[in-house]
């Protein structure tokens, strides 16, 4: 990742009647959605189902705002977005502009980077045969947040 790289991560509800149809339109995605995905700048793109329809999606990107407002003007992405909220609770709006932004707490290669030189084992730290203990490992450091 580039240092302007953005990780965004989101959450939505699926309707749980409608989770194995939901599943079904993503496997797999229609090639030009995906076509539209990539050309607003949108990658490492994955979505996580969780128990009752919990739904988790991340993304990278350079520009979030851009990226959105590509997917906003898009008519391929709006007919995708009309057709997929039917599959959602409690949403104001199209799905990939009303999902809920989860805020980043803890990433291991920002805080690696931040940790610098302290980051390297410590004498008489253990060794593959001796696993170190959570009270070993490094402080964590939140990081700044993000949004869908």
């Amino acid at each position: 990742m580039t240092a302007q790289t953005t990780r965004v991560c989101f959450e939505l509800r699926i309707r749980p009647e409608l989770v194995d149809e939901y599943v079904a339109r993503h496997t797999p995605v229609r090639a030009d959605m995906l076509a539209e995905i990539a050309a607003a700048g949108r990658r490492n793109y994955s979505l996580f189902l969780g128990e009752g329809g919990r739904l988790v999606g991340y993304y990278e990107t350079d520009d979030d705002a851009a990226a959105q407002a590509y997917l906003a003007a898009s008519p391929i992405a709006a007919a995708w977005e009309a057709a997929m909220a039917p599959f959602f609770l409690d949403l104001g709006g199209r799905p990939d502009q009303a999902a809920t932004a989860l805020t980043e707490i803890f990433h291991l290669a920002d805080q690696l980077a931040n940790a610098g030189s302290s980051a390297s084992p410590r004498s008489g730290a253990a060794s593959a045969a001796s696993p170190v203990s959570e009270a070993g490992s490094a402080a964590s450091v939140p990081t700044e947040g993000t949004r869908s």
